[in-house]
């Protein structure tokens, strides 16, 4: 699963991946323009999904198929929080951006609250809410004690150290990589949990 900061974002990066792979990797389970059958499988979250249309959705982790399931979805959303997809149904989460809230009357409100009391107005009003649907997405990876799984998180800020206090102590041995070293990481990861 990918988890983005809004529908806008990912529906943009969902249409440019999807143009990237066509060709490629081919998609949805149809043949490709080579003629080969589609190993990369592409679903996406709506905005206003039905239960039946969730289920759907959901379903699809519960098939077996050759490829890859790639689920493009909103964190704080539907399915950022309540779905157990256990053992390998979901061995892996993308999360992009630090779910920090958009800004309102409301949070400002509470931010200006915590300020005027010597505190970080901003962690209460933002940062706090945000690291929690970040931490409630990645916690769909590991719902078992024999689950095994990645989470990438593509965000500078994790890095900053108002961040790193607020991750979990599992998330400790992390590594921090750039794109070219991801790949590595993640086959390194694989190997030494088989």
């Amino acid at each position: 699963m990918v988890f983005f900061p809004s529908y806008k974002m990912m529906q943009d990066v969902y249409e440019v991946f999807h143009r990237l792979v066509e060709g490629e990797a081919a998609i949805d389970g149809r043949y490709g323009r080579d003629g080969k059958k589609r190993i990369l499988e592409i679903c996406m979250q709506t905005s206003n999904m039905q239960e039946q249309e969730r289920e759907q959705f959901l379903q699809m982790f519960e098939q077996e198929r050759d490829g890859s399931l790639v689920a493009f979805c909103v964190m704080g959303g539907i399915f950022s929080e309540g779905i157990d997809l256990k053992n390998d149904k979901l061995i892996g989460a993308i999360i992009v951006g630090t779910g920090l809230p958009q800004i309102s009357n409301e949070r400002q409100i509470l931010k200006d609250y915590y300020d005027e009391r010597g505190m970080s107005g901003f962690d209460y009003a933002f940062r706090y809410p945000g690291i929690n649907k970040v931490l409630q997405a990645a916690g769909r990876v590991i719902r078992t004690q024999e689950d095994r799984g990645i989470i990438l998180l593509l965000d500078e800020r994790f890095l900053q150290a108002d961040y790193v206090p607020l991750f979990p102590r599992e998330w400790r041995e992390r590594k921090v990589c750039n794109l070219k070293q991801m790949k590595e990481e993640v086959e390194r990861f694989w190997k030494e949990v088989k």
